[in-house]
């Protein structure tokens, strides 16, 4: 792969490392009875996810996500969700990729209350904080390097960031045919998000094999190489258990395919 090549189709990269937890935006969700209580959450302060990321057949990188301890936001207790992803040291030396986002929502998971995002990729760097202000139900996004805000966005009722929506689809119970839909912002603008699951199988990767669901989301709300792209098409495998772990993401568009596997889980 030559530096041309690999920048000309860098724009789904990123895309691709960024929404390993993004793209399960659309891993939305059912109404609120259906949510797990507090302590029964399938996921915990500790657990880590790690993803070998590819470009074909091409090794690209590594993605973690992450649930670190329980914090405190404006005086309440928050979980706390990390994505990283970076590109790995051949990349490194052609586009060198640090990127990490942060989401941060109440214990109760009924909605996120503030989401940053730092990006490194070659020369462009890039800081963004939202902050969400639930008594005037509206989202602020700021651009820290250009210490620039947007007007605020108005949100829908139980929105969630781009991570930790993900975190809080897998308290859902899970069924080949459902249709998930839920709020969604990164602060720019709010929107629903729909994924169908499709069906059941067992597929293996590097951390092993697995029964899972195969969930399709909708990509009317995602620009750049995926509206560009005619039959462009995201699949996630998710284990079809109470944890509903991500052990595979592939997404097919014009300039090729990219897989998340999963390769180790703690």
């Amino acid at each position: 792969m030559n530096y041309f090549t690999f920048i000309h189709a860098y724009p789904c990269v990123h895309g691709f490392l960024r929404w390993v937890a993004g793209l399960l935006v659309f891993m939305c969700l059912i109404p609120a009875w259906g949510i797990a209580g507090e302590n029964e959450f399938p996921f915990h302060p500790g657990e880590k996810l790690v993803f070998e990321l590819k470009w074909t057949v091409v090794p690209a990188g590594e993605a973690t996500l992450e649930v670190l301890p329980v914090t405190k936001v404006k005086g309440k207790d928050a979980f706390h969700f990390v994505l990283t992803a970076k590109t790995n040291k051949a990349l490194d030396k052609i586009y060198k990729v640090r990127d990490r986002i942060d989401g941060y929502t109440d214990v109760q998971m009924t909605h996120s209350i503030f989401y940053s995002k730092k990006q490194r990729e070659g020369s462009f760097k890039k800081n963004v904080l939202v902050k969400f202000f639930w008594d005037s139900h509206e989202a602020v996004y700021t651009d820290l390097l250009k210490k620039k805000k947007r007007r605020p966005v108005a949100l829908l009722a139980g929105a969630f960031d781009p991570i930790s929506i993900f975190y809080f689809a897998r308290s859902l119970p899970l069924d080949v045919g459902m249709v998930l839909e839920r709020p969604v912002t990164d602060g720019k603008k709010c929107v629903v998000g729909k994924a169908s699951i499709l069906k059941r199988e067992t597929i293996e990767v590097s951390a092993g094999t697995f029964d899972t669901f195969l969930m399709e989301p909708e990509l009317k709300h995602i620009g750049g190489v995926f509206k560009k792209s005619e039959n462009a098409k995201i699949e996630l495998w998710v284990t079809a258990d109470e944890k509903k772990i991500p052990v595979k993401l592939q997404s097919n568009v014009v300039v090729g395919s990219f897989t998340a596997e999963l390769v180790s889980y703690k």
